[in-house]
């Protein structure tokens, strides 16, 4: 497969993937952790293992430190995000709480994949898991 092809065939599964998975928007009143679009994209972002920058996660969002700081401040308070320092340079972790917040909030309505995902074998799903993200981890990081 060239990477022509596989461009195409990325872009063509993506939007289904999206659309059988995505019955409708989350916002702050659908969620019941009120989590704003905002709030949901910066715990997709982290992790729980492997922090962050905060800075770089802001300028990765595009986001002014300053906005991105109030953001991140509520997910601490809300025990969703944990901030680790380290010298200069402030490093966020998302939390066990977070992890199931995010899950509850994204896109990808868990209910909806959850029934995609039992239709395939440990093989199949480990495959669909392991290329997801090695797709996303391309330049994530």
């Amino acid at each position: 497969m060239t990477i022509e092809e596989a461009l195409v065939r990325v872009q063509c599964a993506y939007p289904k993937i999206y659309l059988a998975c995505h019955a409708r928007h989350q916002n702050s009143k659908t969620t019941g952790v009120q989590l704003s679009q905002r709030d949901s994209t910066v715990l997709a972002h982290l992790d729980e293992s492997v922090a962050f920058g905060q800075g770089e996660l802001a300028r990765h969002l595009g986001v002014a430190k300053s906005t991105f700081s109030e953001t991140v401040d509520g997910l601490v308070e809300r025990g969703f995000v944990s901030r680790l320092k380290s010298g200069r340079s402030i490093g966020l972790l998302r939390t066990v709480r977070g992890t199931a917040a995010m899950s509850g909030s994204s896109v990808l309505e868990s209910a909806r994949l959850r029934r995609l995902l039992r239709r395939l074998d440990e093989a199949g799903l480990a495959r669909v898991v392991a290329g997801l993200e090695l797709l996303a981890d391309g330049e994530a990081r």
